[in-house]
């Protein structure tokens, strides 16, 4: 396993809209899920490490002491409420911002792991929140881009990446 290099916003990758996967990511995900406990973070997607391709790896329960690693290949987000939560996330790629985003409580994820099986799983709480960020990486959008713009602006400009 490899701890990789985590792109820095504004990296042009981090606004690409990701491909799918295809072929064999068994050692990426090893090196992701090395690199994501390294940073030490709870998600980290395949554009962050310079991959534009729809796949990331979360663990949102390891620094409780509970480890629950996923590997998600082409994930989809299939279900999720019109409401919204407003809650307090930062990104490994934009060290030392923090921004209030509003989220949906709860989705249902479906994507293909590692061993070629699908998978679908309803996630509450911190792990709907994660997979919704990881996702936004796959579409080319950081929490930046879910900020009105004065207070993008304002982050934006503390930001010293």
């Amino acid at each position: 396993m490899s701890v990789l290099p985590i792109l820095r916003w504004p990296d042009p990758i981090l606004g690409q809209i990701c491909e799918p996967v295809s072929g064999d990511v068994k050692e990426l995900a090893r090196d992701m899920l090395a690199t994501m406990y390294d940073a030490p973070g709870r998600g980290l997607a395949a554009p962050q490490i310079g991959q534009a391709i729809r796949m990331f790896v979360m663990d949102v329960t390891w620094k409780e002491g509970t480890p629950s690693p996923l590997v998600c290949i082409n994930p989809k987000i299939i279900d999720m409420p019109e409401s919204r939560e407003s809650g307090v996330e930062a990104c490994l790629s934009i060290p030392g911002v923090k921004a209030e985003v509003a989220r949906a409580p709860w989705i249902t994820l479906a994507w293909t792991e590692l061993d070629g099986a699908r998978a679908a799983k309803r996630l509450t709480g911190a792990a709907a929140v994660c997979a919704q960020h990881e996702m936004d990486h796959l579409d080319g959008k950081v929490i930046f881009d879910r900020l009105d713009p004065e207070t993008r602006a304002k982050l934006e400009a503390a930001y010293d990446g």
